[in-house]
């Protein structure tokens, strides 16, 4: 697997090793420079060191190394069918389930699940058989599941020419500055913190929400969401950016106080409605999950003690 990137004026005087990390999110700055080492990136068709400072319109390849096959264990996953026919599964994903296996998450994925369900699924990188998209662990909601290949196909192309429209629902620490706004604010990889994405105007990904309060307490909205790209932690990282966390969410400042009962575990934020062209007619289909009983709960609550 190989990837090419061009470098803009922006970009010019950064290091190579610092400019990958950016622009490779989902790879550690120690395997990156072990790739530039190892002659894996290369700058203008030629070998360069790890300090190499970047020019204008500077070519850069980077070959990655073939993942290792990972043999994946079908078991039994609880999760709700919305829909299913010969091409499609959309399902409404509990919170806690990882999508799919990864460092540290071998199994009790969603995938896992899958396999149990089906004997076969389309994709071919041994890992993610099936999936188009994904939630974070601690995200409820919809999501849609390929059965054919012909279906991962046409609902790839889909979510990449922004024919998806997705809908979330999220309870925010504070008020968004405004009942409604459009954030355009591009998202990219944390400098410091690995784990986390943040806006990064020059060397992010062009990422763009829309929100809507639909009702306020002290302290707390809620509020409907509608993403217009579809970026890593995007309505997690955005809400951040203005002030107002989802709620529950830990690593963007989201940390609520003991007032609930039970306790607020994870961030309150749920896929709502998913909303696309059926990969085998072209009939546009919408599909919605209901609130979790957590989110409703932390509402009850809220109404009960701010009448």
């Amino acid at each position: 697997m190989s990837e090419q990137i061009i470098v803009s004026s922006s970009q010019v005087g950064l290091r190579l090793d610092h400019f990958l990390v950016r622009c490779c999110p989902d790879h550690s700055r120690s395997a990156l420079a072990r790739l530039i080492r190892t002659g894996d990136v290369l700058v203008n068709n030629g070998p360069v060191k790890v300090g190499y400072r970047l020019q204008a319109q500077d070519i850069i390849s980077i070959r990655f190394p073939v993942p290792a096959a990972m043999e994946l264990q079908a078991q039994h996953i609880d999760f709700t069918v919305l829909f299913e026919d010969d091409d499609i599964l959309i399902i409404d994903k509990p919170a806690g389930l990882v999508v799919h296996p990864g460092d540290g998450n071998h199994t009790g994925t969603l995938v896992n699940g899958l396999l149990y369900r089906y004997s076969s699924l389309p994709g071919n990188d041994g890992v993610r058989p099936g999936i188009v998209h994904r939630l974070d662990k601690d995200t409820s909601g919809v999501m849609v599941v390929a059965k054919t290949e012909l279906a991962l196909k046409q609902l790839g192309e889909s979510f990449k020419n922004r024919r998806v429209a997705k809908t979330y629902h999220a309870f925010l620490l504070r008020f968004p500055g405004k009942t409604q706004g459009r954030l355009v604010a591009a998202i990219g990889r944390h400098p410091v913190n690995r784990k986390k994405m943040a806006v990064r105007p020059n060397t992010g990904r062009y990422a763009v929400t829309n929100w809507q309060v639909l009702k306020t307490w002290p302290g707390y909205s809620f509020v409907e969401i509608d993403l217009e790209t579809g970026r890593t932690h995007q309505i997690r990282v955005h809400m951040a950016s203005v002030g107002a966390p989802v709620a529950g969410d830990l690593l963007y400042g989201g940390r609520v106080r003991k007032t609930f009962d039970p306790p607020i575990r994870r961030q309150l934020l749920h896929a709502s409605t998913l909303r696309f062209p059926h990969p085998a007619t072209g009939e546009i289909i919408q599909y919605t999950a209901p609130l979790p009983a957590d989110m409703q709960h932390v509402l009850d609550q809220l109404d009960q003690h701010n009448p």
